[in-house]
């Protein structure tokens, strides 16, 4: 006879500082896995682990403001995907949140970053990551989401689209230095209203 759970036990969580190994090792995985025709697997290779840590240790233990956020997917224990989401510059600069002391969310929040390891993908786990960003962004007051999309990148805009994101048109030229060459790679600005 199978057991089975009558629950799923996934979770999304703010991140805590033990979680920094293992959001690294799911962006170089995840990168890896999806971005190594665009970026190059020898970029890909070359990226330093410690140093890709140590910047999530710091957005984890040391974020610039309050509106700063990472979080994490977790099946079971094991953390499996992560976010991390961060208020856009509202049109004037001059309206800081003092409470924050960082810019004022309220115009819109910016998904940075949202990858899941390759083995855990399709469980869910990306989208609970999203709905978790919106729903920090709307409690925040954000009245808009965008987040960033390598061109060439498929699964990701389906992805997004099947959450209710489209293009907007932006876009911006990355440079990216395989073998000492300059490279350009673009990426294209995804938004909805939330």
């Amino acid at each position: 006879m199978a057991l089975f759970r009558e629950q799923a036990d996934v979770s999304v969580r703010p991140a805590t500082p033990d979680d920094e190994a293992a959001v690294a090792r799911v962006q170089l995985r995840a990168w890896r896995s999806t971005h190594a025709d665009l970026l190059g697997a020898d970029v890909l290779e070359q990226l330093d682990v410690m140093a890709v840590r140590q910047q999530w240790a710091a957005a984890i233990s040391s974020p610039p403001s309050r509106a700063h956020h990472v979080l994490v997917a977790c099946d079971g224990p094991r953390v499996v995907g992560f976010a991390a989401s961060a208020p856009l510059p509202a049109a004037h600069e001059d309206t800081a949140d003092a409470a924050t002391g960082g810019p004022d969310a309220s115009g819109g929040v910016e998904v940075v970053a949202l990858e899941v390891d390759p083995d855990a993908r399709q469980g869910g786990h990306g989208s609970r990551l999203l709905a978790a960003c919106v729903d920090i962004a709307r409690d925040a007051g954000a009245t808009h989401l965008q987040t960033w999309v390598l061109d060439g990148d498929d699964a990701r805009e389906q992805f997004l689209r099947g959450a209710g994101l489209g293009p907007d048109g932006a876009e911006r030229e990355l440079g990216v230095r395989p073998d000492g060459g300059a490279r350009a790679v673009v990426e294209r600005r995804w938004v909805a209203e939330i």
